[in-house]
């Protein structure tokens, strides 16, 4: 079992994060958790913040010669862009945390919310994640994602519509982390005319799990279906206001003849189809796991809307807290690091190990054991 913690605020010092159940023995590539965070700090449509943070991690326990080492791992990632003045938020912003975080801890406004609501806290979950997405790769899984729309602008390939599985890596060529180029050009457009409005705007995200073994998840009770627990870790992200598993909504529109998989044999049990996303009962079913993430508009805008002032109750214009147009690009590697946690988790829960090649080996024997069934 795998789980993690994080600590810190968007201007404070530092973000600190630990996170405990990985097994010895896991080549840490520093390298590659650092990519990581770059490819978190892109996107057009990002806030000035992005010139200021240099994001790298700094490994303060769990590794040794490169090696994990069983303990727990913590990671520091400092903070470049906490010079600057802070000022009290009494002005609360529509659709942020300021407000309801404040009167639920008694506080006179929300600068104390907004310091740990703020998606900066991010950058330490994509840290952790890519720890578990290099465990990961040791079993030849690999998670993937794209941006499909951004505000109300479709993108013409997504999974089940001309998705090349191969391209996948191609994502992080485009500014907007998006497939067709087209598409991206109508998105760059909509966000310039949203950042010359003062709004913003939001979109959705498509994560792709590959090589996902049948098995992980269960549905014996509510909290350990796989769905359930991805949606949870997608929800959790700032921003985000949807979830769908495969083509969840579109199930509501058709006959089940026309939405169920239907199962055939070759070598393996596989599924014609995969309008389930990859999970069925709670329980993956072999095929590729696929899963959409809505985020919404972000709250904090330019051209500000109307609020109470906290301090007189007075009607108000919400405060202004330098801000991103557009995160959704972002948004998505901190997705696909969400889903790397929970089906690494998954992995473990299952296989067990306290050494990756006693994870290997028992991972290896399941499969072994599927291609007799």
């Amino acid at each position: 079992m795998i789980r993690f913690l994080t600590a810190g605020e968007s201007h404070g010092n530092c973000l600190i994060g630990i996170i405990e159940g990985i097994p010895a023995n896991l080549y840490l590539d520093i390298d590659f958790i650092n990519n990581e965070l770059k490819r978190r700090q892109g996107g057009f449509g990002r806030s000035d913040r992005m010139k200021i943070e240099n994001d790298k991690v700094k490994i303060l326990s769990g590794v040794n010669n490169n090696l994990t080492t069983g303990n727990p791992i913590s990671i520091l990632i400092e903070n470049r862009g906490r010079n600057i003045e802070l000022v009290e938020i009494t002005k609360p912003r529509p659709g942020h945390g300021d407000l309801v975080g404040a009167l639920k801890y008694n506080q006179k406004g929300g600068r104390n919310i907004l310091e740990r609501a703020s998606a900066r806290e991010t950058a330490m979950r994509v840290a952790l994640g890519s720890i578990c997405k290099l465990l990961l790769r040791e079993l030849n899984i690999s998670i993937y994602s794209h941006v499909i729309n951004i505000g109300g602008v479709e993108g013409e390939i997504n999974y089940y519509n001309g998705l090349n599985l191969d391209d996948l890596d191609l994502a992080d060529k485009s500014e907007l982390r998006v497939l067709d180029k087209e598409s991206e050009k109508k998105m760059i457009k909509k966000i310039e005319e949203a950042k010359e409005e003062g709004n913003s705007l939001g979109g959705t995200i498509e994560i792709i799990g590959i090589n996902i073994p049948v098995g992980l998840g269960s549905h014996i009770n509510w909290e350990r279906k796989l769905d359930a627990r991805l949606a949870a870790a997608l929800m959790g992200i700032q921003g985000i206001k949807a979830v769908e598993i495969g083509l969840g909504t579109y199930a509501s529109k058709v006959y089940g003849s026309s939405f169920q998989d239907e199962i055939i044999y070759t070598d393996k049990y596989r599924r014609k189809t995969n309008n389930a996303g990859g999970i069925e009962a709670g329980i993956s079913n072999g095929e590729d796991i696929v899963l959409r993430a809505t985020m919404k508009p972000i709250p904090t805008l330019r051209q500000p809307l109307e609020t109470v002032d906290m301090i007189t109750k007075e009607k108000a214009l919400a405060q202004f807290e330098r801000s991103d147009v557009c995160a959704v690009p972002s948004a998505s590697i901190v997705a696909e690091n969400m889903v790397a946690y929970i089906i690494a988790d998954e992995i473990l829960r299952k296989f067990g190990g306290d050494f990756m090649e006693e994870l290997i080996l028992n991972y290896n024997n399941y499969i072994k054991y599927l291609e007799k069934r």
